[in-house]
């Protein structure tokens, strides 16, 4: 099903603010007041949620405007990278809601939650849709609803903070697209993905 851009309810509002465990001052370390692991937003009466994903926390830039967002991504479990201690800051950035132009239903597979879209297989007309500076909006990551993923997400722009090799640690060597070396600042060999999200219950 084919999504359009998200009107935002009170009720929109309310569930993006107590979608963390503990509400918006949650007590995980490192995490900054007021960043949320998960987004709900409300559509023509049908709820889509945004996340969670591991380590990445988000918050409007107008508590009433779930359009842009900022966002940081810490090294939880070392799940990114094996050169910096687990729950180090990796990334800071912005996150920019988008709607994918769709021919057919977004693309599931089996039981897998992610189903990533890598490099030149993503569509030209997906790619258009990056905000500006497009060469650093580069991942786009799907919202979801109770039947799976779907269209409407967000394109992330990611500024490294540290320097380190994103290997999700350890997991994939230099033949994966995922892999590169990071240096601070906006990291433009960020891997050129497009994320369909089915949900945590994948």
């Amino acid at each position: 099903m084919m999504q359009t851009p998200i009107k935002l309810s009170f009720l929109a509002v309310l569930l993006l603010v107590f979608s963390c465990d503990g509400g918006p001052n949650n007590s995980r370390s490192g995490v900054p007041r007021g960043y949320v692991s998960v987004l709900r937003m409300v559509e023509s009466g049908y709820q889509i949620n945004f996340g969670p994903f591991v380590g990445y926390y988000f918050k409007p830039e107008n508590p009433n405007d779930l359009s842009r967002l900022t966002f940081v991504c810490l090294n939880e479990r070392q799940f990114y990278t094996k050169d910096l201690p687990a729950g180090a800051l990796l990334y800071d950035g912005e996150a920019v809601r988008t709607t994918l132009p769709a021919a057919a239903s977004p693309p599931v597979s089996g039981s897998d939650r992610m189903v990533p879209v890598f490099g030149d297989q993503i569509p030209q007309a997906w790619r258009a849709t990056r905000p500006v500076p497009q060469e650093e909006f580069v991942h786009f990551h799907s919202g979801y609803d109770a039947a799976g993923p779907v269209f409407t997400g967000y394109w992330l722009r990611h500024r490294a903070v540290a320097a380190f090799t994103y290997d999700m640690g350890g997991r994939v060597g230099p033949e994966s697209p995922l892999f590169h070396r990071v240096t601070p600042g906006p990291d433009l060999n960020f891997p050129r993905i497009v994320e369909f999200d089915a949900g945590p219950s994948k």
